[in-house]
């Protein structure tokens, strides 16, 4: 018996190195080459925000004080119970760009929610080519747009972007939050760099509005609530048309939750999405998944065994020697390298966390905006 666990233990440490030096390495390794494309065209800015006055106050002067010649700021009020709507409004009289309000009424009978939202924003926004962040985000440099727009060319109709979190001093759920963000991005970033994009994030996410159209907008996945930005990008991404950026000045920073509760709501939220997205993603990132967990779980059978110890021995090392370096470039090129040291401390945390998030998932549905 334990030489079949010897045996799928190597099977596992090949199938790791595929993923870590193969498919994620095609971004940890990939050197990137400043875009010579000088885009110049007018640009929209959608903020959809429900019960977010707060947020909107701190963070909209970084939108409106982007340097970019010609934009404009859509912000989507999307019911909300508190003055989102009247801060809204204030900016709108106050600011020299042009800001444009949608204002979604709330309806009794039919609860839209926030894709029907963002399709009456993408409608009334003036320009074609789109750029969406969220209310709790803020652009990290003045010229967020012109890096982030600056891919937009004839092929390339997406442009998937980094959203960091704000990183909290003394605080270990921030690093598992951050690394966790980390490691999604990395993910994302690589499939799109092999060819298979499968998702993105909407607070930092662009593509054109003839895209959204073309392809009927979230119709194909209205009835499920969340998922309006890596569901969109499910559906709508190709090889072709979908490109990356990840230059230090195209990031958003977030506020990141500060309970551990909170953040699994939030984590409850995003990963339900994932059921729905195509069958060779989903088995992609179930393999990259049960591997991880195989990992550890046969590895610390063999080595309590003392089975060719030195040889199981030898191959955690080399696991772990690819795991570094392929992580640590990664989190080198979004500015994260402090989450690097304590990795396989934070790899054991996010696998039980998103084991219990799966379970949570399949006895009760995640509440959503």
């Amino acid at each position: 018996m334990i030489a079949y666990i010897f045996i799928a233990f190597i099977v596992i440490i090949c199938i790791q190195f595929v993923y870590y030096i193969f498919i994620f390495g095609s971004f940890a390794f990939f050197k990137n080459k400043p875009t010579k494309n000088h885009f110049n065209q007018p640009v929209s800015v959608l903020i959809c925000a429900k019960n977010e006055a707060e947020n909107l106050k701190k963070n909209i002067p970084f939108f409106t004080n982007q340097n970019y010649s010609i934009f404009e700021l859509v912000l989507i009020n999307d019911s909300s119970s508190d003055n989102t709507l009247e801060v809204m409004e204030q900016f709108k009289n106050e600011s020299s760009i042009s800001i444009k309000i949608v204002n979604i009424t709330a309806n009794k009978q039919f609860r839209e929610g926030k894709k029907q939202a963002l399709t009456q924003g993408i409608k009334a926004a003036s320009y074609k080519h789109l750029l969406f962040s969220d209310a709790d985000c803020k652009p990290l440099s003045r010229n967020w747009i012109t890096e982030m727009t600056s891919n937009f060319n004839t092929q390339h109709k997406i442009i998937l972007g980094f959203g960091a979190y704000r990183k909290i001093k003394k605080s270990i759920l921030n690093k598992f939050i951050r690394f966790e963000t980390l490691l999604t991005a990395i993910q994302y970033f690589s499939y799109a760099k092999i060819g298979i994009p499968y998702m993105g994030v909407g607070r930092n996410l662009a593509y054109t509005k003839s895209l959204f159209f073309d392809v009927n907008g979230f119709a194909k996945h209205m009835k499920i609530k969340s998922g309006d930005d890596d569901l969109f990008i499910n559906q709508t991404a190709t090889k072709k048309n979908t490109t990356i950026c990840y230059s230090k000045d195209s990031y958003t920073e977030s506020t990141p939750k500060t309970t551990f509760r909170s953040w699994i709501q939030q984590k409850r939220r995003h990963i339900s999405t994932a059921t729905y997205y195509k069958p060779l993603h989903k088995f992609l990132l179930a393999v990259f998944y049960s591997s991880q967990v195989l990992f550890w779980v046969l590895g610390i059978i063999l080595l309590l065994n003392l089975y060719k110890w030195s040889i199981v021995g030898f191959l955690i090392f080399i696991r772990f020697l690819f795991l570094y370096i392929t992580i640590g470039f990664s989190a080198k090129k979004l500015n994260e390298i402090d989450l690097v040291l304590l990795i396989p401390f934070y790899e054991i945390f996010l696998i039980f966390t998103q084991m219990f998030i799966f379970i949570k998932n399949l006895i009760s549905k995640p509440t959503h905006w």
